[in-house]
C-alpha cells in the first residue's frame, strides 16, 4: 500500500497551463517565484493541486537546472499535502540561489509561500495592501497621497 505523504502531486505540463500562470498571484522567494491561480471549475485538472517547474538556461547547465528542478520536485512533495490549496495550480520558477540553499530553507520558503497565497484567497484586496517600492513607486505614492 502506497503511503499518501510520499506520492507525486499532479504535474502541470502543458504551454497553456503555464501561461494561465500569469495572471495570477506571486510570492518571491531567495530559491523561487511562487506563481499561483485558482482554476476554474470548468478546467480539467480534478481538485487536488497542481504544480509546475521553470527553469531557465540562464541559471546554469542542465546537471544545475536538473539538481534545481530535483530539489524543489522534492520540498513540493513534502510539503502540498498540508499546505497546497484544493483546486489551485502552482509554478515555482527557480532562480539560481536554489543551487546553494539549504534544502531546508526552501521547503521553509516553500511553506511560506503557499500560505501566502492561502492568505490572498481568504482576503483578495490584501493583494495590492502593500504600496510598491522603489524610486519610482516612492513619487507615484506621493502622489496619491496629496489626493
Amino acid at each position: 500500500m502506497e503511503n499518501i505523504s510520499t506520492r507525486q502531486p499532479a504535474r502541470l505540463k502543458r504551454r497553456a497551463e503555464f501561461q494561465a500562470m500569469r495572471g495570477g498571484g506571486r510570492f518571491h522567494a531567495a530559491a523561487f517565484v511562487l506563481q499561483a491561480r485558482r482554476r476554474e471549475d470548468s478546467e480539467p485538472g480534478g481538485d487536488g493541486p497542481r504544480f509546475g517547474f521553470t527553469t531557465t538556461r540562464k541559471i546554469g547547465n542542465a546537471v544545475e537546472r536538473n539538481r534545481i528542478r530535483r530539489r524543489l520536485r522534492e520540498a513540493v512533495r513534502t510539503l502540498a499535502q498540508g499546505h497546497a490549496q484544493p483546486k489551485y495550480d502552482y509554478v515555482l520558477i527557480a532562480r539560481r540561489e536554489a543551487l546553494a540553499e539549504k534544502f531546508e530553507s526552501i521547503v521553509a520558503q516553500l511553506a511560506e509561500g503557499l500560505d501566502h497565497t492561502a492568505r490572498l484567497r481568504a482576503n483578495p484586496r490584501q493583494r495590492n495592501a502593500h504600496p510598491a517600492k522603489g524610486p519610482k513607486a516612492s513619487a507615484a505614492n506621493k502622489r496619491q497621497g496629496d489626493m
